[in-house]
């Protein structure tokens, strides 16, 4: 009998220096992403961006922590952290945010709590929706 294997959303995807990528990486877990991709990256929890991390696309993810290169725009459902060594050519829009100094940001940032497709802002539609 063929066994299925489920899905753990609370597993890491590590990607290691020596790994290349050429299109888009979707995931529903946290990603530590330590290689080069050309193209999209999306998750619907968190990105780590170590140091050697190359990204040319955009980002989709909940939260973040960038010590790598990004060359694309950033979309950053919560919290996106920027590490000294981070390097950003790209428009960020993000809930909040932190750069440490040495940071190199090059685009606009947007920081806003509503929701884009409602223009709700997402705490009240959270206690509206626990509410009833």
């Amino acid at each position: 009998m063929k066994k299925t294997q489920e899905i753990n959303p609370n597993s890491i995807n590590n990607i290691p220096n020596t790994t290349k990528f050429i299109g888009e990486i979707v995931t529903e877990s946290d990603i530590k992403f330590d290689g080069f991709i050309k193209g999209a990256l999306n998750t619907k929890k968190k990105l780590v961006l170590g140091e050697s991390g190359v990204i040319e696309g955009n980002v989709t993810c909940n939260n973040a922590i960038i010590s790598g290169k990004i060359t694309g725009d950033i979309f950053v459902e919560d919290l996106v952290t920027f590490y000294a060594t981070a390097k950003i050519t790209g428009n960020i829009t993000c809930n909040k945010i932190s750069v440490e100094p040495g940071a190199l940001i090059n685009g606009k940032c947007i920081m806003s709590n509503t929701d884009d497709k409602t223009g709700k802002n997402k705490k009240e539609d959270r206690k509206e929706k626990q509410n009833g």
